[in-house]
């Protein structure tokens, strides 16, 4: 969006996120026609309707004026790599998992469950916020039928993007709070590196 007009900002962003001007309109609390006329150029927003706009198109208002973001851009396919325990053995398992980014909100979903169902494996789904280019902090909770699992995450991001380093804290089958690192990487093998390194730094 570097360099863009307004009116082009809106187009786009609004098309990335399959709203119709109506839906833009009814989440900033204004007429279709309003949207119409920013997005031909006709008309600029005052700032109190700048700063609902960015934040139903999930940008700065900085971008929505077409002022460049510096933000990293995760969208993508990673690997993630968890430190588990079953029956107070430590289980190290990894699993593909899908980024999809916009603005400074990432939904996250698992590609593959990593491990087997009767060994504990399940997808899952969540969302990270980036903070700052350098910490993620979000929830994470089990979509497979009858597992229970649902948590936190908080992760600190490499200063080149290409992995991420830090812990989770969930609700365990049994209802337990349990806690464990947790290593993102764009390979399985980076992923599981990170693991061992905070294992070793604790």
């Amino acid at each position: 969006m570097e360099g863009m007009e307004m009116s082009e900002v809106l187009r786009q962003r609004r098309a990335e996120l399959n709203m119709s001007q109506a839906d833009l309109a009814a989440a900033v609390g204004i007429d279709k026609r309003q949207i119409r006329r920013y997005e031909a150029g006709e008309q600029q927003p005052v700032l109190s309707v700048a700063v609902a706009l960015a934040e139903a198109l999930k940008i700065s208002v900085g971008e929505l004026a077409g002022i460049p973001s510096h933000r990293i851009n995760l969208t993508g396919d990673w690997w993630a790599s968890w430190q588990t325990f079953k029956d107070h053995d430590e289980v190290i398992t990894a699993q593909e998992i899908r980024f999809r980014q916009q603005g400074d909100h990432i939904d996250v979903n698992t590609t593959t469950r990593g491990i087997t169902v009767e060994d504990g494996g399940y997808h899952w789904r969540g969302e990270l916020r980036l903070w700052d280019n350098e910490v993620l902090m979000g929830w994470y909770a089990a979509n497979d039928g009858s597992v229970r699992s649902k948590g936190t995450m908080y992760f600190v991001l490499h200063p080149h993007g290409q992995q991420m380093r830090g812990k989770w804290v969930g609700l365990s089958y049994d209802g337990k709070i349990v806690t464990g690192w947790g290593g993102i990487g764009r390979t399985e093998a980076d992923a599981r590196a990170i693991i061992d390194e905070m294992k070793v730094s604790q």
